[in-house]
């Protein structure tokens, strides 16, 4: 080849070269032309993407590994089935009767085809409209959420498919934390995983909660329906899909227009999502027949205060259970009445009615249990006012009184308290029995400083009194607040007799095949006072109804009880018994507040005699044994044969002289065989002077106590 050839050769070799090389630099800097360096943001772009496909991979892979072993470790779906959340606990009254179901109520367990399309279709339609296309996790729903929070500035709503809301309920808590929210939606994909859509949906409308205990549709068409969940309506069904948002909000039985409200949202989105036509959308929900409820609210402050009791005395188990009380359901309902029709303006009112061996067989906390649960006949303390006259009475009866004794209505002031009469009079001299009768308060005071402050507060410990008592003289017009339960557990022990009394709501416990857990047992009775004080106490106490404050209370035969009213008329009290069932009746406002015209005379005793009458009529009338069989010391006939024979003990004279037994009194002879004494004169003592007593004490004791001679 010659030269010339070989430079065209080695041009055209260099002039590929260069050719590859623009193209490689335009390869590396695009758009961006010859000479522009390589984009570092386009390098890191390219890694991240790279890098994130790598972590999305083995995120996806790891997913699927803990899905299909979190499926793996499920139970098998017969195991689901018996699975309970809680124990079921039957509350029965005395005679049997059930009156309130505690806890999860299961009902028939209804199979996918059993189940009808109305309730399944209402239940997709409102609670999770793309069940059938999604693997447990509504990804769409969940990310429209996000978006709306972001762009609204809202919390993040309820996102949880059917499927989720399935292991919340089988596995988890309802806490609304992300480690909550991420193992229920690994569990919502693993329940996808190992089971079919027609047994994820079976299980959950067997198991959802519909509120009041009811779990499951078949519960809880039986609750506000009273038939199965196979003959639910379209109606029917669209109040039950309705409840799952907010059981206790929608309940039929708690607000029938939000339960009205809420189906026919759920009807609309069935109608939307094609599952009605517009006509079966008409539906008159409020058409729609619901159970009547036969039990009263009221019972729900009895098995507040007994049901905790039963941690007591039962081992921790889930097992369900039936628990057998002392209530009676006819004397429940007088005493609802009782409380709701005699209770004043906006005051509240409770009341406590046991047996004398202190079971419980009416107990009402309040006038609403719905509106308020709080227990006022349990947990409330309260002033008793002039109730508390029972312990201060029962000390002086104690002490020696008796119902026939003299006492005089005065003014009185102790330690700088004066204590006046609710009438502001005094009436001078009368007996113990009228001044308890018309509950004079000076001579309670007066009784209460001769005995003792601390021995009434002791007294009323004695008689079940079981929060602070204050020892202050105002204690006996009762200052010191208590529960309407222990004053009404206290008078019970004076219908026993004086003998203790325990109350107690729950007679047995049983498993539902009948397995006896707990029975009762009687508590050994300890006898609190004497025969003869409880004769006493009784005799006032009738008096107080037969003739004083407590005369309302009146029922036709034998009453015995005691009136009770605070200052300004911020609390009433009447707690009496007849024929061995004994009642207490508080009325008042929570916040203590005056109530015009509330006096224990009125509207207590008023509650007290509607009650008692209905709950006496089939117990027989008996008569209080008001006798007093006073010891010796107290049945003696003066005052000064307590004291005995002067010649049988010690004593001082009226001049601080001691006198031995036997010895002779100065102007006495010795005794004579007839018992007589005659007077003897008395003999001079320097004369011209009036005559004095011998001195106590010898001059040669007193030279040697004084150490020096004594004065002329």
């Amino acid at each position: 080849m010659s030269k010339r050839g070989a430079s065209l050769q080695n041009k055209g070799q260099r002039g590929a070269r260069r050719a590859a090389a623009e193209r490689e630099a335009r390869v590396h800097n695009g758009p961006r032309g010859p000479g522009k360096p390589p984009s570092r943001f386009g390098g890191w772009l390219r890694r991240a993407l790279v890098w994130g496909a790598g972590i999305g991979g083995v995120g996806l892979v790891s997913l699927l590994i803990a899905v299909v072993l979190a499926a793996n470790s499920l139970p098998g779906y017969s195991e689901l089935q018996a699975i309970q959340t809680a124990q079921t606990i039957v509350v029965r009254a005395r005679d049997g009767t059930e009156i309130v179901e505690i806890g999860p109520s299961y009902g028939e367990w209804l199979r996918f085809e059993e189940i009808p399309d109305s309730m399944k279709n209402a239940m997709v339609a409102v609670e999770d409209k793309r069940f059938y296309s999604h693997f447990g996790i509504d990804f769409y729903r969940t990310a429209a959420a996000i978006i709306q929070s972001f762009t609204k500035g809202e919390r993040i709503g309820a996102t949880s498919s059917i499927t989720q809301q399935l292991a919340r309920n089988i596995f988890l808590n309802s806490n609304r934390n992300l480690d909550r929210k991420a193992r229920e939606a690994l569990l919502a994909l693993a329940l996808e995983w190992k089971f079919s859509k027609e047994q994820i949906l079976e299980l959950y409308l067997n198991k959802v909660y519909f509120g009041g205990g009811a779990y499951g549709i078949d519960s809880a068409s039986r609750k506000f329906f009273s038939h199965p969940a196979t003959e639910l309506s379209i109606g029917e069904a669209a109040i039950i899909a309705g409840l799952v948002k907010a059981p206790s909000r929608y309940s039929p039985t708690a607000d029938v227009q939000a339960a009205v409200d809420r189906a026919t949202v759920v009807l609309r989105l069935m109608q939307e999502q094609g599952y009605i036509s517009a006509d079966q959308a008409q539906v008159d929900i409020s058409a729609v027949q619901l159970k009547q409820q036969s039990g009263q609210n009221s019972v729900r402050y009895f098995t507040d205060w007994v049901l905790p009791q039963l941690d007591l005395f039962l081992p921790e188990t889930a097992e369900p259970i039936e628990v057998w009380t002392t209530l009676d359901i006819g004397m429940q309902r007088a005493a609802t009445a009782a409380i709701e029709s005699n209770t004043p303006g906006a005051a509240q009112g409770a009341l406590v009615s046991m047996d004398r061996d202190g079971a419980v067989l009416a107990l009402v906390g309040g006038r609403d249990y719905v509106a308020s649960n709080y227990n006022r006949a349990t947990s409330a303390q309260r002033q008793p006012g002039s109730a508390w006259k029972l312990f201060v009475y029962l000390a002086a009866l104690e002490a020696g009184y008796v119902p026939e004794d003299t006492v005089v209505d005065e003014p009185v002031t102790i330690n700088g308290w004066s204590p006046r009469n609710a009438n502001g009079r005094n009436v001078g001299e009368t007996t113990l029995r009228a001044a308890f009768a018309f509950s004079i308060n000076t001579v309670a005071a007066q009784l209460g400083n001769e005995v003792g402050f601390g021995t009434v507060a002791a007294m009323a410990r004695r008689f079940g009194i079981t929060s602070q008592v204050n020892t202050l003289p105002s204690m006996v017009l009762g200052s010191s607040e208590v529960r309407l339960i222990d004053m009404t557990r206290a008078f019970a022990a004076v219908s026993a007799k004086g003998r203790s009394v325990e109350p107690y709501g729950i007679s047995k416990v049983t498993t539902t095949s009948g397995e006896l857990l707990y029975r009762h047992a009687t508590p050994t009775q300890s006898q609190l006072v004497p025969d003869y004080v409880i004769a006493g106490i009784t005799d006032l106490l009738q008096a107080a109804v037969q003739t004083g404050t407590g005369s309302a209370a009146q029922i036709g035969r034998p009453v015995a009880g005691k009136t009770g009213t605070t200052s300004s008329n911020k609390d009433g009290w009447f707690v009496g018994f007849s024929s061995g069932i004994t009642t207490g009746v508080w009325m008042g406002r929570d916040d203590a507040k005056a109530v015009p015209g509330l006096q224990g005379g009125r509207a207590p005793a008023q509650a007290f005699a509607a009650y008692m009458r209905y709950a006496v009529k089939d117990r027989p009338v008996e008569e209080f044994d008001v006798t007093l069989n006073l010891p010796d010391w107290l049945a003696e006939p003066d005052e000064e044969a307590l004291f005995g024979d002067p010649d049988e003990y010690y004593y001082i004279d009226e001049n601080g002289n001691l006198v031995e037994p036997g010895r002779r009194q100065p102007g006495q002879d010795p005794l004579l065989p007839d018992g007589e004494r005659t007077p003897l004169p008395i003999p001079p003592y320097n004369e011209g002077r009036p005559p004095r007593a011998p001195p106590a004490a010898s001059d040669e004791f007193l030279q040697q106590a004084t150490g020096g001679p004594t004065p002329p």
